[in-house]
């Protein structure tokens, strides 16, 4: 039986519905590679400055979209022609480690690694990497979702990737 969301109307469950799967505390503890944010880095995006947790001002006219934060996962709500962006990776694991990308695109999109293996050693402890989607077919979907993994022989990093393709903004997301 399909998993079920909760709340109504009923529906199958989706990625942004389960989440990213089961708690492993041993993975947790060695995973090889992390995806390093600092608070700062929201600044870039939010255009806002914050003085002394007491007040907040942000210029929301000169937002980025926010999938060009560093995070582990990649979600592009409006899909119209090719995006690019940029994950960088630091190596928390073995000194010399190289992980080959797997990737599995959203369905309707092609999603492009590169580069598509990561080489790390004593000097070389943080990549970057991009992924490039680009839609299939000009047509209004829904969410569709794909991963992103990493891999070497004693580790597997995965990010989930989710797209939508639009060719028009829905009224409900702009009014």
């Amino acid at each position: 039986m399909p998993i079920l969301a909760e709340g109504l109307p009923r529906k199958i469950a989706d990625p942004f519905d389960y989440g990213g799967g089961n708690i492993n505390p041993r993975g947790a503890a060695d995973p090889g590679l992390v995806y390093d944010i600092d608070p700062q880095d929201y600044d870039k995006y939010l255009r806002c400055t914050i003085i002394k947790r007491a007040s907040v001002h942000c210029n929301a006219t000169g937002m980025l979209p926010v999938y060009h934060l560093n995070l582990p996962s990649i979600s592009v709500p409006n899909l119209r022609s090719p995006v690019t962006v940029s994950r960088t990776v630091t190596n928390v694991g073995d000194v010399d480690s190289v992980y080959h990308v797997e990737i599995q695109s959203p369905v309707g999109v092609r999603m492009e690694v590169d580069p598509p293996v990561l080489v790390f050693d004593a000097k070389n402890k943080v990549h970057t990497f991009r992924v490039k989607l680009s839609p299939l077919w000009k047509l209004q979907g829904d969410y569709t979702f794909g991963s992103l993994t990493w891999g070497n022989v004693g580790k597997v990093v995965r990010i989930p990737v989710a797209a939508r393709i639009t060719i028009q903004d829905f009224y409900a997301d702009v009014a």
